[in-house]
This record gives structure tokens, C-alpha cells and sequence, in this order.
């Protein structure tokens, strides 16, 4: 084989570590993205609050201002009438060059807009009746949904206190935490008394592991003592015995709960399917008391340590306001961020300003963690830039939704709004996942405006969302002697004009959490 040089140019993509913050950023949550800040805070020293939000947050006062600012830039979207947001000619696209893929070029690319569009809505095919609807306004009075949940305190934490107030020995005492440390998140003990022994002593001291399981159990009866009641059960059915034995303690001749405790002795699964024929016979009872004991067994609590979840973790924080400008008229839109959401930063300016001029090794270090802290400011701005432009578009495209509910919702998918914006698909998915909006419906999830379209016969496509709503509506509507099978579902979405399949009813109905139409007449 002969050698030989040879040259040639090739073109490849890079990514920068500056584009792939900013995409990581972009599809944080907004938890995330507070973590992500206070992160940021304490490693990088050139990065600050500014002062407004430090001296707020210092004296407990409330936000003066209501719109978001970030350095000098208001990223507030009015949408009354006026020009349009999609200002695409001002793109900045010198990190196009070395993006990854398109996603990457929205990334780095920063909009410039005074962001006002009109937002009335379009009442042709819905009537108007706009002005009986309002916006809830904010309390300020309220008491903040984290702080309540933090307040009844961890589940442990309650259960170590009842612990403390009875007389046990050490072993004993150790047992019982041991076995509290061992429930999960339910309040049931997953895992079996022999098995938590063997993990203590091992399989070989078999006198040793004979008295741990001994101790286990006086412990779990003890444990089983203690409030809420039902915690420290091994399945469902123990967690629904302990509770109607605490009700038997009280009314030891309710036949009902006697009745009840008969029931759980038998397979759930003829509870769960209301089979009272069958439970008749097993349980010797009449045909009345069995549906008065279902109806009670109802009542219970599944999940002894549900009031103590942490309740922290499900709290959503809006990152978008909705707000209707005019309640008593025809409705107009304004989309805004929401100002709790968005970090108020800022670079040292003392720390900066040291730096000029400096030109030895340690400086170019500071330097370098200078920068991070402008990239992270920008990529943080752009982050929002991003989520006000894609929910103003949600928005415009949804406007019949905001009056009018899910029946008005149109079919909307992920290229729609990226090619009226200019972004990639990939772009919208990470802006619209996590990512909430206050709305006067509700608050909502960015991804719940998507929905694929049903064909029907005017040639036009109605959205899933709304498909599902109005199945939601005629089984509320229903016959609980009759209920609508899906085939009938099927038909009378027909009758009005929507090709939807039994299948595709009986998929959306699953989705809804609506039982099937036998279950729904035993109910």
C-alpha cells in the first residue's frame, strides 16, 4: 500500500460547555432550577442577589415590583392588542456554528420583543359569555402550602414521639425503632419479620435470630398500637382490620363492622369488584349489612401515612400567569412569568472590578469563573425568554380554551409552535415539560395544551383533550342502573360528529380513571 498525504475541509458540530448549560438549564423544573441557583451561589463569588430581593428576603417584606426583571431586561409578554411577539429578525446566532443540533441553536439564540399580541378569543363557534367569569385573585394572607406540609413534620419523627412515652426496655425500645425506621413511605412494614432478623444476626446464631424475631414481634404489636391507626401493616388487608378493630373497640355489637372485619378476612379481589353475592355466602350475612360494611370499608384509609407525605415534593409553583384583563367584558389575555420564579442576579461588582487589568495565572482562574457567572445570568435569562415566548403562542392558539374549558381545546402538537417560533421540536418538549401556567381554568402542565386530533365528519379534527371531556361528560350524565358501555360511547361521539373507535374510548376512558361500564353499575 502506497502512502500519501492528502487535505481535506470538514465541517462538524461542537458543543460548547456555555450551549450545554443553557440546555440543561431549559428543562430543569422550576425546583430544580432554584436548587440549581443556590448551587451556583455558594460555589461561584462573582454571583450575588441583587439587592432588592436580599433586603426582601431579609425583612420578610413582599415584592414591590410585579414584574420579573433580570439585570435591565423586563421579561413581562402583555397580550393586548398590539404588534406581534414572534420577532425573529433580532436572533443572535453566533453560537450556531458550533451547536450540536437544531435544539441547540434555539438555545443559543436570544430574543428581542416587546411581546404583545391580541389575545381575544374567538366566541364564533362557542357564544360569549366571557363576562361571567373571573380570576382568582392572590391572598397575601395565605399561608404557603410548603410550610403547612413541613408542619405536621415527618412520619418517623411522629411516631418515635408516641415511642418515647411508653415504658420499654432498651431491646425492646431498639426493636420498635428499628421496625419504624423499616416502613416505607405508606406506613407498611414491606418486609418480613424473619427477614429484617436475618439482617441483623445473619443465618448462622439460629438462638440469637429466634430471639430477634420474638422481639419483632412484641415490637410490631406495639407499633400497631400507635397512631394513625393501621400503621405497621404487612398488606392492605391487616391495614383495613386494624382500623375497623379500633371501631370495634368502641361499638363491639356493630354488625356492620362485624360484618366489615369478615369481609377483609376474605380475597380483596372480591372487594375491590363489589362481588356481594359471593361475599354472602362466605361472610353469613345479609344482603344489606355487606353493602353498608363495603360502603364503610370505603371510608378507610388505604395509606396510613398519606397526611405525612411530603407534601413539599408535589408542590407545583406556576411558572406563568395567565391573567384575564378584562373580567367584566369581552376577555383579554396577558401572559407574564411568574415574579416568585424567576432569580434576581447579578455579577460582584467590587469582584469584577478587581480583576481588571490582571494578568498573572490566578487571574486568568478568576477570570474564567467571572465568565461562568455572566454565562450563567444569560442562559438563565434566556431560559424564561424561551417559556414566555412558547406560552404566549400556547396561549394564542389555545385562547378558546381560557373561556370556555376543555371542550374548546383545539389540536395542538410540538411542531406547530416550534415552526411559528422558529425553534426545533426538541426545543418546545424540554420548555413545555415541568413547566406549569396559572390559568383561569386552573393551573396546568405546558405538555396538558398538546393533544393529538380526531377526524370527524365536517373534515375538521377535534382534539383528544376535548374528546375526553365531553366521554367525561356523558358518563357523568349516565344511567347508574345503565351504564354506557364503550361501543355506546363510541356511537354517540358518532352522532355528533367524531369518528372515535371503541378502542380509542376505551383507551381515554382508562385515562380518565373511569371504571368500566359492569363496575360502574355494581358502584
Amino acid at each position: 500500500m502506497k502512502q500519501s498525504l492528502s487535505l481535506r475541509m470538514s465541517q462538524h458540530l461542537a458543543l460548547t460547555p456555555q450551549l450545554q448549560q443553557s440546555i440543561r438549564l431549559l428543562q430543569l423544573s422550576t425546583l430544580e432550577l432554584s436548587a440549581e441557583v443556590e448551587q451556583m451561589l455558594d460555589e461561584n463569588p462573582f454571583l450575588e442577589r441583587t439587592a432588592e430581593e436580599s433586603l426582601a428576603e431579609e425583612f420578610g417584606l413582599p415584592e414591590a415590583d410585579t414584574r420579573v426583571s433580570l439585570g435591565d431586561r423586563v421579561t413581562e409578554a402583555s397580550t393586548e392588542s398590539g404588534s406581534d411577539t414572534r420577532d425573529s429578525g433580532n436572533d443572535n446566532s453566533s453560537e450556531a456554528s458550533v451547536a450540536k443540533d437544531e435544539a441547540v441553536q434555539d438555545v443559543a439564540e436570544s430574543w428581542e420583543g416587546d411581546g404583545s399580541v391580541d389575545m381575544t378569543p374567538d366566541d364564533s363557534e362557542w357564544g360569549n359569555d366571557a363576562g361571567s367569569r373571573k380570576t382568582a385573585s392572590n391572598d397575601s394572607d395565605a399561608p404557603d402550602a410548603v410550610e403547612l406540609a413541613r408542619g405536621l413534620g415527618s412520619f418517623t419523627e411522629f411516631l418515635h414521639r408516641q415511642a418515647l412515652s411508653l415504658r420499654l426496655s432498651e431491646v425492646d425500645r431498639a426493636a420498635l425503632r428499628y421496625l419504624i425506621e423499616s416502613l416505607n413511605d405508606d406506613g407498611y412494614l414491606e418486609d418480613s419479620l424473619q427477614s429484617l432478623a436475618e439482617n441483623l444476626a445473619g443465618t448462622e446464631d439460629l438462638e440469637q435470630l429466634e430471639e430477634l424475631v420474638h422481639r419483632f414481634t412484641m415490637a410490631l404489636s406495639l407499633l400497631q398500637s400507635l397512631e394513625p391507626v393501621g400503621v405497621g401493616a404487612r398488606h392492605l388487608a391487616e391495614c383495613l382490620s386494624l382500623q375497623i378493630k379500633a371501631q370495634l373497640e368502641d361499638a363491639p355489637d356493630d354488625r356492620v363492622w362485624q360484618a366489615a372485619l369478615k369481609i377483609c378476612a376474605q380475597p380483596l379481589e372480591l372487594l375491590a369488584k363489589r362481588d356481594v353475592k359471593r361475599l354472602l355466602v362466605l361472610c353469613g350475612e345479609d344482603d344489606v349489612t355487606i353493602k353498608l360494611a363495603i360502603a364503610q370499608i370505603a371510608r378507610l384509609e388505604p395509606k396510613p401515612a398519606r397526611p405525612f407525605a411530603n407534601a413539599e415534593q408535589h408542590v407545583i409553583i406556576p411558572d406563568v400567569l395567565v391573567i384575564n384583563t378584562r373580567p367584566n367584558g369581552e376577555p383579554r389575555f396577558k401572559v407574564q412569568l411568574n415574579p416568585d420564579v424567576m432569580p434576581r442576579l447579578r455579577v460582584h461588582d467590587i469582584y469584577a472590578n478587581a480583576l481588571r487589568g490582571g494578568k498573572s495565572e490566578a487571574h486568568q482562574g478568576l477570570q474564567q469563573r467571572l465568565q461562568e457567572a455572566r454565562w450563567f445570568i444569560k442562559n438563565i435569562q434566556q431560559r424564561f425568554d424561551t417559556i414566555l415566548r412558547v406560552s404566549t403562542a400556547i396561549v394564542e392558539r389555545q385562547k378558546n380554551f381560557f373561556v370556555h374549558g376543555e371542550l374548546a381545546m383545539r389540536p395542538l402538537v410540538l411542531r406547530e409552535i416550534a415552526d411559528e417560533l422558529g425553534l426545533h421540536e426538541s426545543t418546545i418538549s424540554r420548555v413545555t415539560t415541568a413547566k406549569y401556567m396559572t390559568t383561569p381554568m386552573g393551573t396546568f402542565e405546558l405538555k396538558y395544551f398538546f393533544g393529538s386530533g380526531l377526524g370527524t365528519d365536517s373534515g375538521s379534527a377535534a382534539s383528544s383533550t376535548a374528546v375526553r371531556a365531553l366521554i367525561r361528560q356523558l358518563v357523568a350524565a349516565e344511567s347508574p342502573a345503565k351504564p354506557l358501555s364503550d361501543n355506546q360511547l363510541s356511537e354517540m361521539l358518532k352522532e355528533q360528529g367524531i369518528d372515535c373507535a371503541r378502542r380509542t374510548v376505551a383507551k381515554y376512558r382508562e385515562a380518565l380513571k373511569i371504571a368500566p361500564a359492569n363496575l360502574r353499575k355494581t358502584l
